[in-house]
């Protein structure tokens, strides 16, 4: 399967140093030289024109990107935007070192939740989910690193996710209710 990866997407060593890049990511940073290096004759790396749809929103994901260099919008869609219209929501921005689209590392079959778009000509370091297993298959201790390090960013991004939802809904709360109002009758009792 990974024939397909290699026409979809152009597997290049040593541009902008990718070793280095690797290296200076959460999910990578554990591995030793010799387990980088494999890495990065797995992973593949791809240029996107200003514009250029990384994913859409909807679409099957099969993997995470590591932002090289330029800068990644993510939008979702407007669900209350009318059937016959689309409007996307800008969401956030990532920079060089951000990396996106990780659950679909361990989703079987996950579909993206937004969509992702390059803002400026940018360079994205794939990582696919045979990439993962085949990282798995041939250095095992590399592929436990990895996945630990994958479960402890996706742990803590839950985490956080699951404190501004509370934020929210106290907001929320708040805004239902108002605050109890001196009545000048209650100051006479």
């Amino acid at each position: 399967m990974n024939y397909i990866w290699d026409n979809l997407f152009r597997r290049k060593a040593n541009e902008d140093d990718i070793q280095t890049i690797l290296r200076d990511n959460i999910l990578f940073q554990d591995l030793s030289d010799r387990e980088l290096h494999f890495i990065e004759s797995v992973v593949h790396v791809r240029r996107f024109h200003a514009g250029e749809p990384v994913f859409k929103q909807g679409e099957l994901g099969v993997g995470m990107y590591l932002i090289a260099r330029g800068r990644i919008e993510i939008f979702v869609k407007d669900p209350n935007a009318p059937t016959d219209e689309s409007r996307d929501i800008f969401i956030t921005q990532l920079l060089p070192g951000d990396f996106f689209g990780e659950l679909a590392l361990v989703e079987d079959t996950s579909k993206r939740t937004a969509s992702a778009f390059a803002r400026d000509e940018s360079l994205l370091i794939g990582f696919f989910k045979p990439d993962l297993n085949e990282v798995l298959s041939r250095q095992p201790a590399a592929g436990i690193k990895i996945t630990l390090r994958l479960a402890e960013v996706l742990g803590k991004r839950l985490k956080d996710t699951t404190e501004k939802v509370s934020d929210l809904r106290r907001a929320l709360k708040d805004m239902r209710e108002p605050p109890p109002v001196d009545r000048p009758d209650d100051q006479l009792k």
